[in-house]
């Protein structure tokens, strides 16, 4: 998955005004205690960032 599908995908869910503020807060477990923004700036691969947000926003089976 590239950065920019991670970011499609937040906007799809969270609306595209929420999803930067969102993803700049949200502190995710999965994560290793770090927000998206955070683990992106990381190095974490993004597909690995959308499974950590997709697990926090309990999203369907279909969504992974």
């Amino acid at each position: 998955m590239r950065e920019t599908e991670l970011w499609a995908r937040l906007d799809r869910h969270l609306g595209s005004g929420y999803a930067r503020v969102w993803a700049d807060q949200q502190v995710l477990a999965d994560l290793s205690g770090r927000t998206v923004l955070e683990a992106l700036a990381a190095g974490v691969p993004a597909k690995l960032v959308w499974r950590a947000v997709w697990s926090a926003l309990e999203l369907p089976a279909s969504e992974r």
